[in-house]
């Protein structure tokens, strides 16, 4: 996959080679190069112009400072089969995630993640979320009443990778030390190496999830990813998102996830939340609903079936009304 013009800023990373600190467990990767992007045209024109024709699936990730929706975006992490590009967003700034807006709202780009910029990030396959629902699939755990996963553990599953990321902890000592790690220019290579191992299995691993997902439960991936998109990408919660889309066989799911969105007087939020998160826990214990609360925005965001979510409802109603 070639770019519009030559990168000057291009290393090359063996991913079956002790260039970072992952180690495998047997998969065979080859060298890739990687590309530091601060303008529209070192992208590949592929992705830059999203077609039917020429569909594409890339892995995505991104790294900031508290990142959300009202957090600081600093690099944007796209793997395909054959590069990673590391878009960075503080020298590139917003003109060059406008470039990229086309493709992180089309359909025709499935994004394998794990956003800001004004961008309603379209067509996401969320690794967690797969990872949870696949477990419900094959009867390992009842529905959680989260999605999280970590993705070292994930890539320590021989089911996708088996392989250990040692580098992560020190990354994580790096940003408790300084929490504006990600802005600081110009990128070292310990970032190089973090923000590349974080996508660089992306694709290895969509493809062994797609393969374990029947197509009720690749649907729900899908949809469950599009509601999570609805939570965290935008500051306006009112904006408006294209339909959800469904793959053959969704029509078959009987009860299809549902988001909804409550508004918490600013005096009320704290109990809303309760001491250390622990009503937004029993809440989610009680109705097996995903919840979210954004303090900042004074809202909590709850998915999930109807039944679950109506119960998830009614609880916080009747926090607000107790307090």
């Amino acid at each position: 996959m070639d770019a519009s013009n030559s990168n000057p800023h291009t290393s090359f990373l063996n991913q079956s080679q002790p260039h970072s600190s992952i180690t495998s467990g047997g998969n065979n990767f080859t060298a890739v190069p990687i590309h530091i992007v601060t303008q529209q045209s070192q992208l590949p024109v592929e992705f830059l112009k999203p077609s039917p024709e020429n569909q594409l699936v890339i892995g995505l990730d991104c790294e900031g400072v508290d990142l959300s929706r009202y957090g600081t975006l600093c690099i944007m992490q796209l793997a395909f089969s054959d590069a990673i590009y590391i878009v960075d967003a503080i020298e590139g700034g917003a003109a060059v995630m406008e470039a990229c807006k086309p493709a992180l709202e089309s359909n025709y780009v499935t994004k394998a993640l794990y956003f800001q910029f004004g961008i309603k990030l379209n067509n996401v396959m969320d690794t967690q979320v797969a990872y949870s629902i696949i477990e419900e699939q094959e009867g390992q755990i009842k529905r959680v009443e989260d999605d999280y996963m970590s993705f070292v553990a994930v890539l320590a599953d021989p089911r996708y990778c088996g392989v250990s990321y040692h580098e992560k902890e020190q990354v994580r000592d790096l940003l408790r030390q300084d929490p504006s790690f990600w802005i600081r220019r110009p990128l070292s290579e310990i970032m190089i190496k973090s923000a590349t191992d974080d996508v660089k299995f992306l694709l290895s691993i969509y493809q062994k999830m797609v393969h374990k997902l029947s197509n009720q439960s690749l649907s729900r991936v899908f949809v469950r990813g599009a509601l999570y998109c609805r939570c965290f990408c935008l500051a306006d919660t009112n904006a408006e998102w294209p339909p959800l889309s469904l793959i053959p066989g969704a029509e078959q799911i009987p009860e299809r996830e549902i988001l909804s969105i409550l508004n918490i007087p600013s005096h009320k939020m704290g109990p809303v939340i309760g001491k250390k998160g622990s009503f937004i826990r029993f809440v989610r214990q009680s109705s097996k609903a995903k919840i979210f609360a954004e303090g900042t925005a004074k809202k909590v965001f709850i998915i999930g079936r109807p039944e679950e979510v109506r119960r998830a409802k009614a609880l916080i109603q009747g926090k607000i009304l107790e307090v």
